[in-house]
């Protein structure tokens, strides 16, 4: 595991998660949690595509392990994707 690999990195990229809600109504209970955490500075939503997924933007260095398991609190899962996409 590395650095990129376990964390949100500060930055304007963010870290993009596939979850697996079934409305928009639970996407922002997403949302709103995760803005409780420190660190975290804003929760995008995408129910667009299949799975929705959120991309979180952070100010400092988050784990990721603590943001699934804020999002597995509420009944969901938050699945990390690709550190960046070619």
């Amino acid at each position: 595991m590395s650095l990129l690999s376990e964390n949100v990195i500060p930055g304007n990229h963010g870290k993009v998660f596939a979850t697996n809600t079934k409305n928009s109504k639970e996407l922002e209970r997403i949302k709103e949690a995760l803005l409780t955490l420190k660190g975290i500075e804003k929760v995008t939503l995408n129910n667009v595509v299949f799975p929705p997924e959120f991309t979180v933007y952070t100010n400092a260095l988050v784990q990721i392990n603590d943001i699934e398991k804020k999002v597995n609190m509420l009944g969901f899962n938050a699945i990390p994707k690709n550190l960046f996409e070619i």
